[in-house]
């Protein structure tokens, strides 16, 4: 007997826990601090968007085994921010077979969904969720905290990381990825046992892949107005030659993609490519909307006003 009816893989409800209340840059604190989240019109710091790709990584990996730490791409737009203490399950399709692209999606316990997506496995996999999203964007009005950027600036510089196991990772990240294993909502030997991998490498987990890819921005310079605070607003990873390795050095590129506006951001879109040390072989990239607040930068009426 056959359906046509779809079927959804997901996992049990699971409460993220907040990590970046401590987070700097630019000189101030960050949205993920309750002060300031408070003063923003927020009712706590969220949890960051990518502490909840973990909740999406077994389901993935019951779909396509370890051919996803390979070649998986999660492209997620964050629609409702979560707090600590907030329990947040995950959604996903469970393909047809030979189909490498699902929908995805989180929502807490109430229902509120928290982040939509979709997830597939490359090379051919199409359009992502985010391509299409930016295919929809329609050119900026007038732009005061991201006037000096443009489509096509590149960052400034080479960037050299790497993450190790103990390495605490700055002040936009002030953790470690062993502090991290420690409240991460689904932990794997993977993650820190070489000899169970098969790869014979420990890899670094798809959320703290974004803190890999962030970890230097600063280096970037792009020359974003400050003081001013910004939260994710769309994120996507995308293995290539994956997995990423902890404590193996790559290289960053940055590249301006997009520029765009709603009511109350300006949002700059940054493809952040992750090389092998010798910048040779492309890893992984991502794709990351950073959309900056108008309401948190002291000048922007009186700038707008000059134009």
């Amino acid at each position: 007997m056959s359906f046509d009816t779809p079927l959804f893989l997901c996992g049990p409800l699971r409460e993220p826990k907040q990590m970046l209340a401590d987070q700097e840059y630019s000189g101030h604190t960050s949205i993920h601090d309750d002060n300031m989240a408070e003063k923003l019109g927020f009712r706590a710091g969220p949890i960051e968007g990518p502490t909840h790709f973990s909740q999406f990584t077994p389901l993935l990996a019951d779909i396509w085994g370890q051919a996803w730490f390979e070649r998986g791409c999660f492209s997620a737009h964050f629609q409702n921010m979560v707090v600590e203490g907030e329990q947040v399950r995950a959604f996903v399709e469970r393909p047809a077979p030979g189909v490498n692209k699902v929908r995805a999606w989180a929502e807490k316990a109430d229902g509120t969904v928290v982040l939509e997506a979709s997830a597939s496995l490359g090379p051919d996999d199409g359009e992502s969720l985010l391509d299409q999203r930016m295919a929809k964007l329609r050119p900026p009005q007038q732009l005061i905290i991201l006037s000096d950027l443009h489509v096509g600036m590149t960052g400034k510089e080479d960037e050299p990381v790497s993450m190790g196991a103990d390495q605490n990772m700055g002040n936009l990240y002030p953790f470690s990825l062993k502090q991290k294993l420690e409240r991460i909502t689904e932990n794997s030997a993977w993650f820190s046992d070489a000899a169970s991998t098969p790869w014979g490498r420990a890899i670094i987990p798809l959320e703290m892949v974004s803190v890999l890819a962030e970890y230097s921005s600063d280096l970037a310079a792009f020359p974003v107005k400050q003081p001013v605070i910004g939260l994710f607003a769309d994120q996507e990873i995308r293995m290539i030659d994956g997995p990423l390795f902890v404590g193996e050095d790559y290289l960053i590129r940055r590249e301006v993609v997009a520029l765009s506006e709603s009511k109350r951001t300006e949002s700059y879109w940054i493809r952040t490519r992750i090389y092998d040390a010798n910048g040779a072989t492309l890893k992984a990239e991502m794709l990351l909307n950073h959309a900056t607040l108008k309401h948190s930068y002291a000048d922007y009426e009186a700038e707008a006003a000059s134009r």
